[in-house]
């Protein structure tokens, strides 16, 4: 029995890309299900069947009708390359995620996972919250790498959950964004919903979830700026929204707008955007800590390539 119908133009970030991996990127769906789809006859370009090999261009009508849910996966205990512990103690883990990792298993999400990660090191995380977000208190994006806390005790995960909720955590990411905002420092107060148009993005709209992003510019260059962003609210997408709200949107994301060309000049495959610092109190002493993540390579290499252009 088929799923949802869905028709969605195919933006100019995917242009030239396999239709397999562009039903991926649109629909959130994972590669094996995309290839799937296209073999079973439900996914058409312009009204017509098409291979999993084809390429598409941008502008095309994109329509696939989707498999119907499944009931979402346990976490796998399964090693993840690149994940590492920043601290640990009997309360609290904290981790440096890489770009391409899931917090934790999602239906049509088949890739590697912060906690299937973290059980093949042999933590026993715990049963706290849904089933398949064990120890999960926050999220980050799959594209979006740098450190994230997990909790490791019960008491842990309950004041961490209730810290995050209550936005006394403090989140600092650094993002390179095209252009130069002006005001340098400033503040969007936009509120957040899904795209009118496009319900695999998000957008400002004025039915939206209250959302506050702070930034400020730390370094400019000719092509593009260095922000720090500190998030009031942690909505979906939130800081890749609002900076291509505002005209700027993060280097290498060509779901909000950006310049496919300095993104290829700057060697980006995903969005200049990484988490570098929580402030928290411990859930066990009550003290203030602060556990940082360093820039990745790819994100590094960018960096020192927009200093030289």
């Amino acid at each position: 029995m088929s799923g949802d119908f869905r028709s969605l133009p195919v933006p100019e970030g995917l242009s030239g890309m396999r239709v397999d991996a562009a039903l991926s990127k649109l629909f959130g769906v994972s590669r094996t299900v995309a290839a799937e789809m296209v073999e079973a006859g439900n996914v058409l370009i312009d009204s017509r069947p098409v291979a999993k090999s084809h390429r598409v261009d941008a502008g095309v009508m994109l329509e696939a009708t989707l498999p119907e849910p499944k009931t979402t996966p346990m976490p796998k205990a399964e090693p993840v390359d690149g994940l590492t512990i920043l601290y640990q103690d009997d309360d609290v883990i904290a981790v440096d995620k890489p770009v391409g990792v899931a917090a934790h298993p999602t239906l049509g999400w088949e890739g590697p996972t912060v906690v299937g990660g973290l059980q093949a090191m042999g933590f026993t995380l715990p049963d706290a919250g849904p089933p398949e977000r064990k120890g999960i208190v926050q999220r980050l994006d799959v594209g979006t790498s740098g450190v994230m806390v997990v909790a490791n005790s019960i008491s842990g995960y309950s004041v961490l959950k209730r810290a995050f909720k209550e936005r006394t955590v403090d989140k600092t990411y650094h993002a390179l964004v095209q252009g130069l905002p002006d005001p340098i420092v400033g503040t969007i107060d936009a509120p957040i919903g899904r795209h009118p148009s496009s319900g695999w993005k998000f957008a400002v709209v004025d039915d939206g979830r209250p959302s506050v992003t702070h930034y400020e510019v730390i370094e400019a260059f000719r092509h593009a700026s260095l922000l720090e962003v500190h998030l009031e609210t942690g909505r979906t997408h939130q800081i890749r929204v609002h900076m291509s709200a505002v005209g700027h949107p993060c280097a290498g994301d060509p779901m909000y707008g950006c310049d496919p060309n300095l993104a290829k000049t700057l060697g980006l495959k995903r969005q200049w955007l990484h988490a570098t610092k929580l402030g928290f109190t411990h859930p066990r002493t009550g003290d203030y800590m602060v556990v940082e993540s360093p820039y990745p390579d790819d994100l590094q290499h960018a960096l020192d390539t927009i200093r030289d252009l």
